[in-house]
């Protein structure tokens, strides 16, 4: 059965065949099937069709008179990745099948193919690009769906965490947000203030790593003008400046010893004093404080004040890597292409299956940060409307914690993949048969091998 994409438009399927029999009798092939049949008797009026009627499946000759199938392929992949490619030729092998598959062919054929076989084959092609298109649909809502103030997710963690802030936003006085560098602790900071009674005040955030011993007591309590030489009039602190809003003290670990001292007090009293100044001022802020470093242990070694840690931490949110959360990675790309295909005016509407392996298998050391910095330079290079696996770095496709002298099960499983291909004389069908596998998943084992394989 066949599916109609765009109804009551036909779906484009173009032939690049220099055969003349082939242009005569592609039309009859596919006469009862809702499709525009475009014929091409050459790579070059192939490809200036296929920019003109975007088809949504090539079925391509290895062997043109102008150049080679496989130069064709790349050129058509580097188009748009999402069409489905069948590549026919009548000098098979294994390793042949096996290149066009990596280069994004969706199936390689031997010459003379049944003509009940090939019109199967563009019919499960035709089904797979619906199936595509359905999912990156469905991205795209659930995407929407799972966006909190900011954050995206919805894995367990996530969600419990986003239900937690929500309910307790609108009593909260402090707060600790603790995860590792790029989690997004300072995103869910922003959440806490969006959802609490002081959202319409300030919102502010000092990163305590640049607060210097001698200068951080004036920059968080202000100072009067008549107690430092050369100032002309009164100077309030960011405690002051966030006076009905919230202040944010990022990474609250570095700051000084001196000033945690300080802090608590205007944390116990609701009130600071300006250096220089004999007179206290009431103010009413809400702190949140944010740390990648263990703020309890640090209170045993003397680091921190173990009476500021427990005025803090009442509120705890502790956030999950990327890695503890990888049901979210796909809900992230959507939201991060979304973000930054609007931000550089890029028709971006998804990713290939190729670059979503890739990007599942990359171990995110640097977490939600990292991620959301890779698309965002991946949608700036791309000139097209998905993005695929030459968009993004080649450091991505580095493993590092492969052995260099043995091989890994996944290299062991592609690896009896080709020999079961070999064997059936690249059948994909019947290989995938044998191997009681579907044909997706058998392309994309195949596939695989690129992110597997590559180095920096």
């Amino acid at each position: 059965m066949v599916l109609a994409l765009e109804p009551p438009q036909n779906i484009a399927l173009l032939v690049i065949d220099d055969e003349p029999h082939v242009a005569e009798l592609m039309p009859d092939v596919f006469s009862d099937m809702p499709l525009d049949i475009l014929v091409a008797t050459d790579a070059k009026t192939g490809i200036r069709m296929l920019v003109q009627h975007h088809p949504r499946v090539v079925i391509l000759d290895l062997h043109l008179r102008d150049t080679s199938g496989m130069k064709v392929l790349e050129q058509i992949a580097e188009f748009d990745p999402r069409i489905e490619v069948i590549l026919l030729s009548g000098d098979y092998s294994s390793s042949l099948a096996i290149e066009a598959i990596e280069k994004g062919a969706a199936d390689f054929l031997g010459k003379p193919i049944p003509l009940t076989e090939l019109r199967a084959r563009v019919e499960r092609s035709l089904e797979a690009a619906e199936k595509n298109r359905r999912t990156s649909e469905l991205d795209a809502e659930l995407a929407a769906s799972f966006r909190f103030h900011g954050m995206v997710g919805r894995s367990p963690r996530m969600l419990e965490l986003f239900n937690k802030v929500s309910r307790v936003a609108p009593h909260f006085r402090t707060a600790l947000i603790s995860g590792a560098p790029g989690t997004g602790k300072k995103t869910m900071a922003g959440a806490l203030h969006k959802l609490s009674p002081a959202h319409d005040g300030p919102f502010l955030i000092v990163n305590c790593t640049t607060l210097r011993e001698s200068s951080a007591e004036r920059e968080l309590l202000g100072s009067e003008n008549w107690s430092l030489p050369g100032l002309l009039k009164d100077a309030s602190g960011l405690l002051e400046r966030a006076d009905r809003g919230t202040l944010v003290l990022d990474n609250i670990y570095e700051m000084p010893l001196s000033l945690q001292s300080k802090l608590l007090r205007v944390l116990q009293t609701g009130e600071l004093q300006r250096l220089g100044s004999t007179t206290p001022r009431r103010i009413d802020v809400r702190i949140i404080a944010t740390t990648e470093k263990d703020l309890c242990a640090a209170t045993a070694d003397g680091r921190f004040r173990e009476d500021l840690y427990y005025r803090l931490s009442p509120l705890h949110l502790k956030l999950p890597s990327l890695g503890e959360r990888p049901e979210d990675l796909p809900l992230l790309q959507r939201h991060f292409i979304e973000e930054y295909a609007d931000q550089y005016g890029k028709p971006i509407s998804g990713l290939t299956r190729r670059a979503q392996d890739l990007l599942m298998h990359h171990r995110w050391p640097g977490n939600v940060r990292e991620l959301e910095e890779v698309i965002a330079a991946a949608v700036r290079r791309s000139e097209g409307e998905v993005l695929d696996v030459g968009h993004f770095p080649v450091a991505l496709k580095a493993d590092p914690g492969a052995a260099a002298t043995m091989m890994s099960l996944h290299e062991a499983q592609r690896q009896y993949v080709h020999e079961v291909l070999q064997a059936v004389h690249g059948n994909a069908g019947r290989a995938a048969e044998i191997l009681k596998i579907s044909l997706t998943d058998l392309y994309e084992i195949i596939a695989q091998g690129d992110t597997s394989e590559a180095s920096c």
